[in-house]
């Protein structure tokens, strides 16, 4: 990977980690409502699906390791393991997945990245909540409610205005690519 790659890379991983401190908490769920998915989603829009998996692991590493970057200024490979684990855990695989029905997509911008970042999100959905079963004992309806259901308009809006503002940025990061 080309230096520029690797700052870019580490780049939307620091975004990942500024965006998780944006933090709300649930009453209702184990699952913070945070901003770290819109910056999954602009990494997904906005690398190469490579580039886009590595940043978000990257990201995962920095908090297993230590580095509070998890929401909430947390860290350590626990937070990984516990009931919000499946969720960040898919971090990386919905950035690839995002880039990758992007780049096949490529002739409608915004449609295509609705498209990888739609799939994205239901991939975090079905590993989160497989986890959030298995992590804490609930049922299958149980989890949906607890750690789908509230985050569904928010997430949906995060698509939205990732897909907008990529477009744009698009150019800038590819600039930023080639630029001597």
């Amino acid at each position: 990977m080309k230096t520029k790659k690797l700052v870019l890379t580490a780049f939307f991983a620091a975004i990942t980690a500024v965006c998780s401190q944006i933090v709300i908490p649930l009453p209702i769920s184990p699952v913070p409502l945070t901003l770290s998915l819109f910056a999954v989603f602009l990494t997904g829009t906005l690398l190469e699906k490579r580039q886009a998996f590595f940043a978000q692991l990257v990201y995962l590493l920095l908090g297993a390791f230590g580095v509070p970057v998890f929401a909430g200024f947390q860290s350590g490979f626990g937070r990984l393991i516990g009931p919000t684990g499946g969720y960040l855990v898919a971090y990386p695989f919905m950035a690839f997945l995002a880039a990758l029905i992007a780049e096949k997509l490529k002739r409608k911008p915004f449609a295509a990245n609705v498209a990888g970042l739609a799939a994205a999100l239901l991939l975090c959905y079905a590993l989160g909540t497989t986890w959030l079963v298995i992590f804490t004992k609930m049922g299958l309806y149980e989890a949906f409610l607890a750690g789908v259901a509230p985050f569904i308009p928010l997430d949906i809006l995060k698509i939205g205005v990732a897909a907008s503002v990529s477009i744009p940025l698009e150019k800038a990061v590819k600039k930023a690519q080639t630029a001597e």
